[in-house]
């Protein structure tokens, strides 16, 4: 069995102690978070923030929030490995690009809705008159030249009535 890192009975430094070369003493506060057969996990980490950092970190946390951190600290030092310069702020920043232009999109989308939802109702409505005989041609010039109603692209959509989610 192991026992966050370590075997029972034959004592297995954790990925932290086995890099630093350290002997793994039961109370280590790395052996439950780095586990001896996840040493990558351990080296990215070193390698961005230091173990006497995450050890600091660590060391201050209460223990139901060190597992947390330790997710954060993995995650921030694999997307600093990547890419040194934005870390993860640069797939943050990626991610919120791409956000921004699905909601436009949708709101583009949303926007054709009413708009077609509004000109078929119109058309539903429109009184047909015998002295209207002009021909189809002008009929569509007449139309194009009055819009039914302008929409603002900027407008806010209701989204009481979008409430189930595509994804």
């Amino acid at each position: 069995m192991k026992d966050g890192g370590r075997k029972q009975g034959a004592p297995s430094p954790c990925a932290a102690c086995k890099l630093l070369r350290r002997r793994c003493a039961q109370d280590c506060v790395f052996a439950p978070y780095f586990p001896a057969d996840e040493p990558h996990k351990f080296a990215n980490v070193h390698r961005v923030f230091g173990a006497s950092n995450v050890n600091k970190m660590l060391q201050e946390l209460p223990e139901h929030q060190r597992g947390d951190a330790v997710s954060s600290m993995v995650y921030e030092a694999n997307a600093r490995v990547r890419d040194p310069v934005y870390g993860c702020v640069g797939a943050i920043s990626s991610l919120q690009q791409q956000i921004d232009v699905l909601q436009t999109q949708l709101a583009v989308a949303q926007a054709e809705a009413v708009h077609l939802r509004v000109r078929q109702s119109a058309s539903l409505y429109t009184p047909t008159s015998p002295t209207n005989t002009a021909s189809p041609s002008s009929k569509n010039i007449h139309s194009q030249s009055k819009p039914i109603f302008h929409i603002d692209m900027d407008m806010v959509v209701d989204h009481t009535t979008y409430t189930d989610s595509i994804w």
